[in-house]
């Protein structure tokens, strides 16, 4: 089992649940946009956010943040490690610096002294865009992991071993190896992600495949998928992927992929019920037809599937009722509200 680090009022690793994050793309010094975003983050399900730090008015504008939001704040580092120091004192949970451009040993170490007097964690997190021009010689996989393990025992040197190490890379491969060697050289916890993903779709596979791996080989403590755009998105797919998972409770509906069998607009339906259903720990089975749709939906806790007369509706594999196409979602949004009540 990994150490476990607490930032602010959550737990990574020591056996906690992975947690999701995510980052503003405000300028942190608009404290009310910033604020918004964050509360608009945290309704989505985000458990800690990120936000920029690149100058000392963003570093000071953390305090007020802080008094106006309850989840933890990541302040995020590059270049001037006084930025670091600066956010520390003004209430940051947790500090991200890059290995890349952090610059000297003594500088890490400085901020490591003041976090260790405030009990501020710090994330070691390396990526592939700036990997130090000494580690170019290896693998890019590996480089990425040294750059981040190099830091951490410059954190050691001096005491301080409340860390978490990241090493993200644009590859998904490049991405899974190198968090595969940091596990295999530490006991730290571990935070995932793919670095500069993409947009939606493309961010959403890679962040899919890299985390998924990892996370079912038992590597990674709290994960952020990256995505271009809308920060909430990135909390959302978070959320689904760990419950994909099994990782986390969580509402889903399971629809087939339709073909010409199909008697209802299954997309239509599964997208009408999704936000209900995401809000609880149901499944429900939404099924074009009847040649597969109830034993393939069987185990769901409710599931309808189309007819050439109407839609049945079925509950844990057995039928209820079949109802008319224009009466199902009215019938459809009773049961749930019905099974949702037996559950609280």
């Amino acid at each position: 089992m990994r150490k476990a680090v607490r930032v602010g009022k959550v737990i990574i690793g020591g056996g906690s649940p992975v947690s999701i994050q995510s980052m503003t793309n405000t300028p942190t010094v608009d404290v009310e946009k910033t604020v918004q975003q964050i509360v608009e983050l945290q309704m989505a399900g985000c458990e800690i956010v990120r936000l920029a730090i690149p100058d000392f008015e963003s570093a000071k504008a953390l305090k007020q943040i802080k008094e106006k939001v309850s989840i933890p704040l990541v302040a995020d580092i590059h270049f001037d490690h006084r930025l670091a120091i600066e956010s520390i004192k003004n209430g940051a949970d947790k500090i991200r610096i890059n290995p890349g451009n952090i610059g000297a040993k003594w500088k890490v170490q400085e901020v490591a002294r003041v976090a260790s007097e405030y009990k501020v964690p710090i994330r070691v997190g390396s990526n592939s865009g700036s990997i130090p021009k000494e580690f170019e010689k290896y693998e890019r996989s590996v480089a990425l992991a040294e750059a981040a393990l190099r830091e951490v025992r410059y954190l050691e040197e001096v005491g301080f071993e409340n860390i978490v190490v990241s090493a993200k890379s644009t590859d998904v491969l490049e991405t899974i190896k190198a968090n595969e060697y940091i596990a295999s050289k530490v006991d730290y916890p571990i935070h995932l992600g793919v670095t500069e993903a993409g947009t939606y779709e493309m961010a959403v596979i890679k962040s899919s495949i890299a985390l998924g791996y990892l996370l079912l080989k038992g590597i990674g403590d709290t994960i952020r998928v990256s995505i271009a755009g809308d920060p909430v998105k990135e909390v959302v797919v978070a959320k689904k992927l760990l419950i994909a998972l099994g990782l986390r409770k969580g509402g889903q509906v399971i629809a087939c992929p339709t073909c010409a069998r199909a008697e209802i607009d299954v997309e239509e339906i599964a997208k009408k019920i999704e936000p209900l259903v995401e809000k609880t720990n149901l499944t429900v089975a939404v099924m074009g037809c009847v040649v597969n749709g109830i034993g393939e939906g069987k185990h769901a806790d409710i599931g309808v599937a189309g007819t050439k007369s109407g839609v049945v509706i079925f509950r844990k594999g057995e039928i209820l009722k079949t109802v008319s196409h224009t009466d199902l979602e009215k019938e459809l949004m009773e049961l749930l509200n019905s099974v949702m009540n037996e559950k609280t």
